[in-house]
Parts: C-alpha cells; structure tokens; sequence
C-alpha cells in the first residue's frame, strides 16, 4: 500500500523529487558503487534486537524493506520517502510483502500522525541529503521511537578531498562529518564505526544507538 500522506511542496515537484525522478530509473543498478555498508548494518542490527516496529527514512527503492521483512518476519514495516518514483519501485520490489509493509509518501519534517511508537528507525544514505532539515528528521525520529528503541544510521561521513565534496554536493549529498555529533546527543551510542571507501577518497560511517 502507498499512503500518498503530505508532500513538502504541495504545487510542484521539489528539487529532490525531480532528481529521484530521473535517478530512479537508474538507481539499483548505479548505487552499490557508493553504498557500503547497507547489509551489515542490518546483520548488527539483528544482533542488537529483535525490532516489531520498524520505520525506514528515505526507503527509496526497497531493497532495505525487502532485507528487514526477511530477517524479521514477525516485524510491521513502513517505509517513507518524498518521492513518488522511488517509491513506485519500492512497490515492485517488495512484492510479496504487502500484507505487513506500508510505503508512505511525505518529507520527515515532523513526527508520523498516526503515531504508533518504533523500535527501530532506520535512515540508510537518507540523512546526508536533508539539506536543509537533517536535524530536524534526527529530533523526529528521536520523538517517533519507542522508549528503549534503537536508531540506525548509515551514511557518508566526510572526505579529505574539496573536490569530491563538491561533486557529491552537486547530488545533493552533504559530506561534513555533521551527523555524528546531533546523533550521539539524542541516542546512547551502542555502535559507532567509521570506514575508509576506494582507498581513503571518502569515510562512510555506522551508527546505532538506543534512545535517551
């Protein structure tokens, strides 16, 4: 099921939506050059815990939907992205589990209206293109979790290279070692790793912690 919800721009596309929109297309078969780190993120997870109530931000295509409805089959899942298009994928390759996935279209600049508190929030190469409002769906996701609930974070980090930085800026991506700091003030860190990408061009990073 796709819940159309409240998109950020009511009379027109948003910069974001238009760049899915023509990404989409391309994206499961461009992005696991750039994406590290997805699949072992969620293996720490199920050592952590055993979520019932698990929020993807930014789900984009689905391919984390489909892992976390395999890994916990006992698991209500919702996944959330401000993209029409991506989501239309997400539809197609999460077939088979529909009977306990909803995908919801709407920007994460406030908490969920049909709140059911979370477990586990998921924002997978979600939080770095916030820009602006990456703090605000971090503050989100800290009132949309359940006491005692984890959040998983993983992300680009940062680069020793102003070049690359402004080419990844010019898709959207802010790589400014930001995220690391608002995440460990509203979340105990249970796991906090950084890794070095082709040789040191850019750091992605791993991070779940438990609400405060």
């Amino acid at each position: 099921m796709i819940d159309t919800g409240k998109t950020a721009n009511s009379t027109g596309l948003t910069v974001i939506e238009r760049y899915y929109r023509m990404h989409s297309r391309i994206y499961d078969a461009t992005r696991w050059s750039f994406l590290f780190g997805r699949r072992a993120i969620l293996c720490q997870i199920g050592r952590i815990a055993q979520p019932k109530n698990i929020l993807e931000i930014g789900c984009g295509t689905g391919a984390n939907l489909a892992n976390l409805c395999r890994m916990f089959p006992d698991a209500q899942i919702t996944g959330l992205d401000i993209s029409q298009d991506m989501l239309a994928r997400a539809k197609e390759n999460t077939r088979g589990f529909h009977g306990r996935l909803r995908l919801v279209r709407r920007s994460y600049d406030a908490p969920l209206a049909d709140f059911i508190p979370h477990d586990l929030m998921l924002f997978s190469y979600a939080l770095s293109m916030f820009n602006p409002g990456w703090e605000r769906a971090i503050e989100c996701a800290h009132a949309d979790l359940a006491q005692g609930g984890h959040v998983a974070v993983v992300d680009f980090h940062d680069s020793r290279f102003p070049t690359f930085k402004r080419w990844m800026g010019v898709n959207h991506v802010r790589m400014d070692g930001h995220l690391r700091p608002v995440l460990s003030s509203l979340f105990h860190p249970v796991t906090e790793t950084l890794y070095s990408a082709y040789g040191g061009v850019w750091e992605y990073g791993q991070f779940i912690g438990r609400k405060k």
